[in-house]
């Protein structure tokens, strides 16, 4: 588990064994999230996302509390995946970072309550599992969108992204700004203090 730029966000790098009948890898390892993180993972729901190539997804986000932490996989094919800072009043407030996920290399990217994810396919079809913190829950999810010039974030685009339609309706890091829809980076910490027991985004490293 090596921490990222951006405080509460990790990226994990399996150790793959690999023979003549394939390759096998512990792709979650609980107890190694919690050394790095500082608090346990509270496993709700898994989701499967397949893309096509092109296709980009995100930035989403959830109301904290109770927010909702992610631990994402590419486990056909290869993504770049985001993490985007959305909390007001954070160190890091509208950096973003990108780590590349793929079936080769089979890494995978935790990120805490209260950030934005978001990623695009490169490859011709793309699998991705993320485990979530929180079931799905309509009202509480929101999303900035991703070609938000404020934000920058560099795709490597080959001709116009595949959207869908709520998220090519979606705001602005700006206009989300303005209409109180962030998170609120020091409601982030309490809700982990609350119910984690050990704030996990305070500078960024692992405690």
């Amino acid at each position: 588990m090596e921490p990222l730029s951006i405080g509460g966000a990790w990226q994990y790098t399996p150790r793959v064994h690999a023979d003549s009948r394939g390759a096998f890898l512990e792709a979650f390892r609980a107890a190694d999230l919690r050394r790095a993180a500082g608090h346990r993972f509270d496993l709700a729901q898994i989701n499967c996302s397949v893309s096509k190539r092109g296709v980009l997804r995100g930035v989403h986000f959830a109301d904290v509390p109770p927010g909702q932490a992610k631990y994402v996989m590419c486990v056909s094919g290869a993504i770049l995946d985001v993490v985007v800072d959305l909390r007001t009043g954070s160190p890091t407030f509208g950096r973003w970072e990108a780590v590349r996920l793929d079936d080769t290399d089979r890494r995978a990217v935790y990120l805490a309550e209260g950030l934005g994810h978001a990623f695009l396919a490169l490859s011709d079809q793309a699998a991705v599992m993320y485990a979530c913190s929180q079931p799905y829950a309509p009202g509480r999810e929101h999303g900035i969108h991703p070609l938000d010039p404020d934000l920058g974030i560099d795709w490597p685009l080959e001709g116009e992204p595949l959207l869908s339609d709520k998220d090519a309706a979606a705001p602005s890091l700006a206009e989300a700004l303005a209409v109180g829809l962030l998170p609120d980076y020091a409601a982030c910490l309490d809700y982990e203090r609350t119910h984690h027991g050990s704030p996990s985004i305070s500078d960024g490293q692992a405690v």
